[in-house]
């Protein structure tokens, strides 16, 4: 369990290696190994331990209401998977976590990661940094799922992935993904980048997307 370097985990930032050590040393109850296309944890199931994503990449995704499959995000080691329900009254997953690759966790019991952050300003801040960034994340999922149309789902997504300095990116997801992340059908999500693309608004090459017409794509929001 010790040989896990989580560095570059938000919730250790500022946190010697030393120190990162000791705590693995004194939280961690357990390790799952969860191979390739396996789900982790359920939608609604209670969350026993804080998991600490330490190897791999996960995806998360939910039913809504009307039935739909609506992709969350991808999740790159090292995370720790929604931290934020952890103390939560109702403390249950919301999403399904599914591994893209074989994942390595460590679990840490609640109650036990509850002492040490009393006993460490800097966890206990981390902790809260990274809750108040998953809510920022969350609120702009919200926003991207409360508008109606395709093309302004994708524009949305595009200006968040690039700035004014940064006009590329490079997607993470395929085509058949980025649709379940935007809750709509491929074939029309191909329709909506190829109008984009032939508008001479973006580029694609392969997964490079570039902006070309940033005015364009703010216009639509």
């Amino acid at each position: 369990m010790l040989d896990y370097d989580i560095s570059s985990c938000p919730l250790f930032f500022n946190i010697s290696k030393e120190e990162q050590q000791a705590f693995l040393s004194r939280l961690v109850s357990n390790r799952e190994i969860v191979e390739k296309g396996q789900t982790v944890v359920r939608q609604g199931e209670e969350i026993k331990y804080l998991y600490l994503l330490v190897k791999g990449v996960v995806r998360t995704e939910m039913i809504t209401q009307e039935g739909n499959l609506l992709e969350i995000e991808f999740i790159d080691a090292v995370r720790p998977l929604a931290p934020a329900f952890l103390f939560a009254q109702n403390n249950k997953f919301p999403v399904d976590v599914i591994t893209m690759e074989e994942c390595h966790f460590l679990l840490i019991p609640p109650k036990v990661w509850l002492k040490e952050m009393m006993q460490n300003e800097m966890l206990l801040t981390n902790f809260l940094k990274v809750n108040s960034n998953m809510m920022v994340f969350m609120s702009q999922k919200v926003q991207m799922v409360s508008i109606k149309s395709i093309r302004g789902k994708l524009s949305l997504f595009i200006l968040e992935h690039t700035t004014e300095e940064n006009n590329s990116f490079t997607l993470k997801r395929n085509r058949t993904q980025l649709a379940e992340y935007f809750g709509v059908q491929r074939p029309s999500l191909a329709r909506t980048m190829a109008e984009l693309v032939e508008k001479g608004i973006i580029a694609i090459d392969k997964r490079e997307v570039k902006v070309l017409k940033r005015e364009e794509l703010r216009s639509v929001l």
